[in-house]
């Protein structure tokens, strides 16, 4: 079976800690697939905030999301918090990638739960159309 594996950037512009709820978990008693697509959803949101930015209001256009790719590592459970950091990457003329790391609190270590990707494209909801990325995103976005 071919795995899907994400190569994350070396450094990380930003993080966030985000505590695990209980409605994230699910029948087998950790975090789910679903749930962990929505940590991540709140890290971005977090993330563009960082910036000045969400997803409608981004430098005159807005964001859509292309695709996602998830490596899970490790079990994530009810009591755990959770270190998510992110960092844009890979800019095109129409989009760029977001790669996330998720990292579970452990006292002082930090235990991989697990990487992802976010394709993430600029979009006019009022036309239905893909735009260009604007030139300053890309120069925000990239700072450390």
């Amino acid at each position: 079976m071919q795995r899907v594996k994400v190569e994350l950037p070396i450094n990380f512009n930003f993080s966030t800690i985000i505590p695990i709820r209980i409605t994230d978990m699910n029948y087998g008693g950790h975090v789910g697939n679903d749930s962990f697509l929505s940590l991540i959803h709140e890290a971005r949101m977090q993330y563009l905030q960082h910036f000045g930015y969400t997803e409608i209001n981004f430098e005159n256009t807005s964001l859509i999301m292309a695709d996602a790719a998830i490596e899970f590592k490790h079990e994530i459970i009810y009591t755990n918090t959770i270190k998510i950091s992110v960092q844009a990457a890979a800019f095109t003329k129409i989009g760029f990638d977001l790669y996330y790391l998720l990292e579970i609190i452990n006292g002082e270590e930090l235990i991989i739960a697990g990487k992802a990707k976010t394709g993430m494209l600029c979009f006019d909801y009022t036309n239905k159309k893909i735009t260009t990325v604007p030139t300053k995103v890309i120069s925000k976005l990239t700072t450390q």
